[in-house]
């Protein structure tokens, strides 16, 4: 019976080990889906300024900026996809500030949990909200205009580009949260690290009618390869964005390098934090 039981015994410890953490991981993004639950103006807020972008570059800006080879709302788009998912991030930094000022990662850490599950958990949440978002300015986009000039496989792709690039800075401002402690301080800790990746990109302008000085750096910096990159994939030659699969390639090699370096920077901040 014991060389039976044994044998049995470490397996349900692997699984144990090898389970737990993902459904540490799991629970913790339950929770934090739940709150949107509980607080529904927190979705509704989240997705009202994309909302409001789209409508106000279409038709407030749309008729003053001209696009090489094809319409604005079809340049525009792959961007705002882009855009919200940044702006989205910023949840993760005010999500762990607040936890923390309220003692909430302390109770985490009393609790027999994979200390990894808190900023997963946090992570994954977003990375729902995001993948919502993303779809309801799909929906939106197409009320106003926008079409696909590739095919569905291409667009879903594209989507999915989206999605990882918001994960990835999800990792970022993961880690703005957790240095400064703080929720209004996060909020504002992470504009200066969110407005000239935005702003200064081709999300909403080609880099062409900037200055000659930026635009080294518009045409490189991570949110202008990725958006590059989705609008290759939904628009192809209607926007002249380049060759799908290079521009794609570089957006996931820009989101590796991003997470390689800013998730252990997260999980340091998170050890010290408690």
């Amino acid at each position: 019976m014991t060389s039976v039981s044994t044998p049995v015994r470490d397996l349900e410890r692997r699984r144990t080990f090898l389970a737990g953490p993902i459904l540490d991981a799991l629970a913790v993004t339950q929770r934090n889906l739940i709150a949107y639950k509980r607080v529904p103006q927190l979705v509704v807020f989240s997705t009202i300024q994309p909302v409001i972008f789209v409508l106000m570059f279409r038709f407030v800006f749309g008729g003053a900026i001209k696009v090489p080879g094809g319409r604005y709302v079809d340049f525009l788009m792959p961007g705002i996809f882009v855009q919200t998912t940044v702006f989205g991030s910023i949840g993760t930094a005010i999500g762990l500030a607040t936890d923390m000022k309220s003692g909430l990662l302390e109770r985490f850490r009393s609790l027999p949990m994979a200390r990894s599950a808190v900023l997963a958990g946090r992570t994954l949440s977003d990375l729902t909200r995001n993948l919502f978002v993303a779809i309801l300015m799909a929906v939106v986009g197409f009320a106003v205009g926008f079409r696909i000039h590739t095919n569905v496989v291409e667009f879903v792709v594209g989507i999915g580009i989206v999605i990882l690039f918001g994960y990835t800075f999800s990792w970022v401002f993961a880690t703005v949260g957790l240095a400064v402690g703080d929720p209004e301080t996060a909020q504002a800790a992470a504009f200066p690290v969110m407005a000239p990746l935005v702003f200064a990109s081709s999300a909403f302008v080609p880099v062409s009618s900037m200055p000659g000085w930026l635009q080294a750096f518009a045409a490189h910096q991570p949110v202008s390869v990725t958006a590059s990159a989705v609008r290759s994939l939904m628009c192809g030659d209607a926007c002249r964005a380049g060759s799908a699969v290079t521009n794609s390639f570089q957006a996931v090699a820009w989101c590796i390098g991003i997470l390689v370096l800013f998730a252990p920077l997260a999980v340091r901040r998170y050890r010290n934090a408690i």
